[in-house]
């Protein structure tokens, strides 16, 4: 491929223009049916697990992180933080917790990270904001057994300067397991002509101390024990899958820990939209990542809570309406016929905080789910003497 340097304005702006480039449909429907996928993904997210909104981490108003919570967290939980894309000018956290779903059912916490998109907030800026929300996630959870990031396209570009940060500038130095960079720009000079960078304002300045390819002196002292995958869409722009091979490079001759993966049949856009499924390859590979490796207990007839539904047991409804699936309680548990069941119901369940019962409303920390040995479910609640 010839040298962006020698390309026309026309040229280049072709080249990064990811929708331009996708075959599946036009360049706008391409960007809409993204938009529509996240929001979707964000929404059945929100629906099925537990979280906690626009947590702040800084005093700007955009400065606001969404947690995703598994139904019930040991203390040492992995923690993903995700950085969205848009060109540093579009979404927000708010279409940013589709990744959510598969993750969480492995017993992982993920955090969506909220920005100051252009034309209000610039680079600088940015970056500023998703190194400080860095800082404050492992302040609020200390406890994690693990730090991983995500980023896809600009949100690739703001991980890589994350790994690139100079922790003394900051009160802790936070210790990065693995990074997840998936159709990302490493080095932003290409752009600066483009139309890209109409609302960004940058300066060639402003664009090289933002340019992750030019700190891999820094990233390996501040991040050299991180496990890094660098992905990039069989269907990106030449110029885009050349950011990544020659990022992925650098980052191999320097004596990283990564690897590269060139996914086929994705584009620019939902190589990312299908970490919803949790058996597309990246997805996998993110869970691998974090240990989490077909490791589930709970039986797939325990997973199917999509919709409301009440069953009852000795007059008590108890509505799952609708949450996450339930977790196993401390130690199976058999329910004898002296207390109103036959004994081949086995384990016990606990209901996440999403769930209530149907009769007495009551807060389903005394709420089961048995599973019998069919691997039919039936929901119980204790609390008997609301009713």
């Amino acid at each position: 491929m010839s040298d962006w340097r020698k390309m026309n304005k026309d040229e280049l702006e072709h080249q990064f223009s990811p929708s331009s480039w996708s075959h599946r449909m036009s360049a706008d429907d391409v960007i809409r049916a993204h938009v529509a996928a996240l929001k979707a993904g964000t929404e059945k997210a929100r629906s099925v697990t537990q979280t906690l909104l626009d947590v702040p981490y800084g005093d700007g108003d955009g400065e606001k992180l969404d947690v995703y919570v598994p139904s019930s967290s040991r203390p040492d939980v992995p923690l993903v933080i995700y950085f969205h894309g848009g060109y540093w000018q579009f979404l927000s956290k708010n279409e940013s917790g589709f990744l959510a779903v598969p993750l969480v059912q492995r017993g992982v916490v993920v955090v969506a990270v909220g920005y100051s998109v252009a034309p209000k907030g610039d680079m600088d800026l940015m970056v500023s904001q998703v190194r400080r929300s860095v800082v404050s996630v492992v302040q609020q959870y200390s406890h994690i057994s693990g730090l991983y990031l995500c980023g896809h396209s600009a949100g690739a570009h703001l991980a890589a300067m994350v790994l690139s940060t100079d922790w003394t500038q900051y009160d802790i130095s936070p210790q990065i397991k693995g990074a997840f960079l998936v159709s990302g720009i490493y080095d932003l000079q290409p752009i600066l002509s483009t139309y890209v960078n109409e609302p960004l304002k940058m300066t060639e300045e402003v664009a090289i101390r933002n340019s992750p390819s030019h700190f891999l002196p820094q990233l390996k002292r501040s991040s050299t024990s991180c496990d890094i995958i660098v992905a990039v869409a069989q269907n990106d722009s030449p110029e885009f899958r050349k950011q990544s091979e020659e990022y992925f490079k650098a980052l191999e001759s320097a004596g990283l820990r990564v690897s590269f993966e060139d996914v086929p049949n994705t584009d620019h856009f939902n190589i990312i939209e299908q970490l919803v499924d949790e058996n597309y390859r990246l997805t996998k590979l993110l869970l691998k990542m974090m240990g989490k490796v077909d490791d589930r207990q709970i039986t797939q007839n325990a997973l199917r809570w999509n919709r409301p539904r009440a069953v009852t047991r000795c007059g008590f409804p108890f509505m799952v309406s609708p949450c996450s699936p339930p977790s196993p309680a401390p130690s199976p548990t058999r329910v004898s016929a002296s207390d109103g069941e036959p004994s081949r119901w086995q384990p016990s369940w606990l209901w996440p905080s999403s769930c209530t019962c149907t009769k007495c409303h009551q807060a389903p920390l005394t709420a089961k789910l048995a599973v019998s040995a069919r691997g039919d479910p039936a929901e119980t609640c204790q609390a008997q003497s609301q009713a």
